[in-house]
């Protein structure tokens, strides 16, 4: 039986934008450059906004990479390692070990593989990544197809990679630890041997690599990005993905406090659409859920189902009309350009927000996507914060020196690199340090005790 820890772990286009860099960000990461506008949502080899420039290389030498997800993979970690390695240049197929494409991940949401496992068995990948996520670690062991995969992989001395539990629960039954120091969730570090376990949050080991958990995912895919493309391309990654603020930018600012607390469970509406950043997304449903928040993703298309920046497929809980017939206590957009003006441009998400406004209830947006709320007229006399490329277009009072701005009912944050402080932050105005913290250490996460 898996102890009370082990259990934590299941649970078109935007007006013209001026290109300044702020200050706090190394003079590597500028300038910043406009993301292509959205257009076909079919499936392809991943076209990449000029915000994510892929590493330049000949057709030739295109790596491939692949990540198989399952029923209770933990999504974050899936969707953020495909959409990290899709950024860097890299042709990423999201495989289903299920008899369906469609699985729905650990905390709940759904997302879409790209094709089977068993498509992919003759097929020679640059690199072999496993998520975690229980018990989805579980039924990636037991797949035959993958683990011949694998084991050829690190046979023919191939990079491999797990994450989270899947290191002691997957790699360790097929074989694939000896002769490697390796690491894994806390929850799992005791089931390794001890003279091969550390607890690094990324350790590389030859061919294996391994990290600790969701909170750590972002250093373990940019690892990969690393050692596939060099480190320049790295350090260019962690410029797009905002993960070089963290010592120059207070984690959370807060003006005009006002209580946050209800008699009931907190509801939370994050409307999607096409184009939007999935990684965003992903990692606001996943950790607002882990929290036991009732959160709710209405798709703002015709379908429930939304293909985002990096080409991955999510199934939405609703439609946005049957999603309007609930209230909420906080709707959050997601941001990315393209879905974000998808979102501005829905008449009922607009009549929601309105309606939000006018009874005091919370809201709030991510990355590009304040620039909507500002043009919807809910940033007016409020201090808000946003993406590095649109923050000098908000007329509003900017608070830019922190990765999340919260002014009364208003939570805004700055983007892909924020969006964990940014999901803990409305837990802590829910429910209390103490909430996000447990949270925090459940992901891996660093978070202060007070």
């Amino acid at each position: 039986m898996l102890s009370a820890s082990k259990f934590l772990l299941s649970p078109t286009s935007l007006p013209a934008m001026a290109l300044r860099p702020p200050s706090y960000l190394p003079a590597r990461c500028a300038p910043y450059s406009r993301p292509r506008p959205f257009g076909s949502v079919a499936r392809a080899t991943p076209c990449l906004s000029a915000a994510a420039t892929p590493v330049s290389s000949p057709p030739s030498t295109t790596k491939k990479v692949l990540v198989p997800i399952a029923m209770g993979t933990e999504e974050m970690e899936a969707v953020i390692l495909a959409g990290v390695l899709r950024r860097a240049g890299a042709d990423v197929t999201l495989a289903s070990v299920e008899d369906e494409l469609e699985v729905e991940a650990s905390c709940g949401t759904h997302i879409v593989a790209d094709k089977p496992i068993a498509a992919c068995a003759d097929q020679v990948f640059d690199l072999v990544a496993l998520p975690g996520g229980m018990p989805g670690s579980v039924r990636l062991r037991d797949n035959k197809i993958l683990q011949r995969i694998t084991v050829r992989q690190a046979e023919e001395k191939r990079l491999y990679g797990a994450i989270c539990a899947a290191p002691a629960v997957v790699l360790m039954p097929w074989g694939l630890h000896r002769g490697k120091k390796v690491t894994c969730h806390p929850s799992f570090i005791g089931d390794l041997p001890t003279f091969r376990a550390v607890e690094s949050n990324v350790q590389v080991s030859g061919e294996l690599t391994t990290s600790r958990g969701p909170g750590t995912v972002f250093q373990f895919a940019l690892s990969f990005v690393k050692q596939l493309f060099g480190p320049h391309a790295a350090e260019d990654m962690e410029c797009t993905l905002m993960a070089q603020v963290d010592a120059d930018l207070e984690r959370s600012t807060e003006v005009n406090k006002v209580e946050w607390s209800f008699d009931h469970n907190p509801q939370v509406l994050i409307p999607i659409a096409n184009g939007l950043e999935e990684m965003e997304i992903i990692m606001l449903a996943d950790i607002l859920r882990r929290a036991s928040i009732n959160v709710v993703l209405a798709s703002v298309e015709k379908s429930t189902s939304i293909v985002g920046s990096q080409l991955m497929e999510i199934v939405a809980d609703k439609c946005i009309l049957g999603a309007s017939e609930s209230k909420y206590d906080l709707i959050i957009l997601p941001g990315g350009p393209a879905g974000a003006e998808r979102l501005h441009k829905c008449k009922i998400l607009q009549k929601l927000l309105e309606e939000q406004k006018q009874a005091d209830r919370m809201y709030g947006g991510i990355g590009y996507s304040p620039l909507i709320l500002q043009r919807q007229g809910l940033l007016q006399d409020k201090k808000a914060t946003a993406h590095p490329a649109i923050v000098n277009q908000l007329t509003c009072q900017v608070i830019d020196r922190s990765k999340v701005a919260i002014d009364g009912n208003l939570i805004t944050g700055k983007g892909l690199g924020t969006v964990i402080d940014f999901s803990l932050a409305i837990i802590r105005k829910f429910f209390g340090h103490g909430r996000a913290k447990l949270v925090a250490n459940g992901i891996v996460f660093d978070y202060p005790k007070s």
